[in-house]
């Protein structure tokens, strides 16, 4: 079952000539009604002012537009508030441009029902209301300065400055809720308790919005009245991980050989193994002449909890949702017998397996691999998805010439945080970044992926990494990175300082985003960056330091007291 809701909506100028309110919702079908959730919002123009309208039908238009447009990783706390900066922006230029539309801004107030959960975005006085259980709550807040001297003024809205602050709540549904959205012209003339009589009476379901509206002019209303009604009829059975992945709950295949079958796939190879995983290289055998050849990835028979499947569901969530040529692309199954997915396969090699067959990657080869290995991991970022395991074993380059990220099996989302493995230190020793280990112990970032890629960049041009080799469960001393030139004198100066700052001890001194990193790379000679400067003693090893002070201060107290004796 899936989550059912039932709409109604109204709006009406009441007395006045011009209606300054404007509200819409999106009710999707699935797959977006799992993903991203049916949303609804409400918007009221500043009273009295020409561009008032013109900033509530906007606003909500645009949220409705962009919110949908957002990536699937991104929380919908994020994806709104990324939407509504960018209009508050809009809105407060077209202020500052136009005369006739000076000083134009708009309240909002939004609610998104998605799975099980409700989460709602607003600013300004109009209002959200939960009815449960014959109890009705107001859930936010109004932003309003009422005094004796300024009587209900805005103190937030869209427009009003250049940074709006939005108020953010969520909360679980429940069956039978009743999500209420109402413009300052409803709530103002109806009580609390006159609200609940009506959405709980009897014969309104045709329009209980109507309803509201009407009674709130019918009770001396003097300005705009508008309602949003939504009530929920099912929720989904289970969790919006479970609805995106329902295949989680599927047996593992057996362990397959060439030639066996699984559902409607021949296995051709083994492509790749691991403890945990295990991938096939497979042709489809009723696609007639367009069959193709796909990797199908599968646990390992051991790894069969509830804990290794919710990741695995989780790795191919994420697969799905990075659409972009850096990346194998997620192949749907028309029917699945077993726990497994598919992706598009790709003829060539990783660059691991380039380096045991001895391949020498040159500089304009390596050049070439960076640009494209850095727009993919800013793909991945501008999707907020870390990939935590940046190596040459997860960088495939294709006969077409694609450089591919592969492996998001411990990458994180910043979504479904219960499924999310918390361990700093997930990913290849070598690769991770020093802040990763103990004593400081810091989560992932997008730093750390920048670092694996300057390692992997180091490593491609030298077959050693920076800081020397790290073994598993080692607890490795960082002092200074070393230099490519010193194992490749030619490589070009630029390149050496760009992969020095990349390959940063201190996170904060290495490159901030992704696209930084390309661009420098782009600048290449014609704008290095400078060389890095070394890092005090005091910063790279302060115990030392004070170990050495404490050495000197008692070798002086010993002499001291040996000259006083003496003496």
């Amino acid at each position: 079952m899936s989550l059912a809701v039932t709409t109604a909506h109204a709006s009406s100028c009441g007395p006045r000539l011009r209606n300054e309110d404007f509200v819409g919702m999106v009710t999707p079908l699935e797959p977006s009604l799992s993903s991203k959730g049916l949303l609804a919002a409400l918007a009221d123009g500043v009273s009295g002012n020409a561009g008032g309208r013109e900033a509530a039908e906007y606003t909500v238009r645009g949220l409705l537009a962009d919110y949908y447009a957002t990536p699937d990783t991104w929380s919908v706390s994020q994806a709104i508030d990324k939407v509504l900066q960018a209009t508050n922006q809009w809105v407060q230029h077209q202020g500052n441009q136009r005369a006739e539309l000076a000083g134009m801004a708009t309240t909002l107030t939004s609610v998104v029902l998605r799975g099980k959960f409700y989460y709602f975005a607003h600013v300004g006085d109009s209002r959200l209301y939960l009815l449960r259980d014959g109890q009705l709550t107001c859930l936010t807040s109004d932003h309003v300065w009422d005094r004796p001297e300024m009587q209900h003024v805005l103190t937030r809205a869209i427009g009003l400055d250049r940074h709006v602050v939005l108020d953010h709540g969520m909360g679980e549904m429940q069956l039978g809720d009743t999500y209420i959205l109402l413009s300052d012209g409803v709530w103002a003339y109806l009580s609390t308790a006159q609200i609940s009589k009506l959405l709980l009476a009897e014969g309104i379901e045709l329009n209980p919005a109507q309803e509201l509206v009407d009674a709130a002019l019918a009770a001396g209303g003097d300005d705009n009245a508008s309602a949003v009604v939504l009530r929920v009829n099912s929720l989904p059975q289970e969790n919006l991980r479970d609805a995106l992945s329902t295949s989680r709950n599927l047996p593992l295949p057996p362990r397959l050989k060439v030639g066996q079958m699984i559902d409607d796939y021949k296995v051709d190879a083994i492509l790749h193994q691991s403890i945990a995983s295990i991938l096939y290289v497979v042709t489809e055998q009723n696609a007639g002449s367009s069959a193709r050849k796909l990797v199908l990835k599968t646990l390992q028979q051991e790894r069969s909890t509830i804990a290794e499947r919710s990741a695995f569901a989780h790795e191919e969530w994420l697969a799905k949702r990075v659409v972009a040529r850096f990346f194998p692309q997620v192949i749907p199954a028309p029917q699945k017998n077993y726990l497994y997915y598919l992706s598009t396969w790709h003829a060539g090699q990783d660059l691991q397996q380039m380096l045991d067959e001895d391949h020498h990657f040159t500089v304009p080869e390596v050049l070439k691999i960076a640009m494209q290995m850095v727009r993919a991991m800013g793909a991945l970022h501008r999707r907020s998805i870390l990939h935590r395991d940046i190596k040459p074993a997860n960088l495939h380059l294709g006969l077409d010439g694609q450089l591919r990220l592969l492996d998001l099996g411990v990458a994180r989302s910043g979504l479904e945080a219960e499924n999310q493995d918390d361990a700093p230190q997930a990913g290849t020793p070598c690769f991770l970044a020093p802040e990763q280990y103990a004593p400081h112990h810091r989560a992932a970032s997008r730093q750390t992926d920048v670092y694996a890629a300057g390692v992997s960049l180091f490593y491609l041009l030298t077959r050693h990494y920076p800081y020397g080799e790290i073994e598993a469960f080692q607890q490795p001393r960082f002092g200074e990175p070393l230099s490519v030139t010193r194992y490749r004198p030619e490589v070009p100066l630029w390149l050496d300082h760009l992969i020095l700052k990349a390959v940063a001890r201190e996170p904060q001194q290495r490159f901030e985003t992704a696209e930084e990193f390309l661009f420098a790379l782009e600048g290449g000679a014609a704008h290095p960056l400078p060389a890095p400067v070394p890092a005090a003693i005091m910063q790279r090893n302060p115990l030392s330091v004070w170990r050495a002070v404490a050495l000197i201060a008692l070798v002086l107290n010993i002499l001291l007291l040996y000259v006083l004796v003496v003496g």
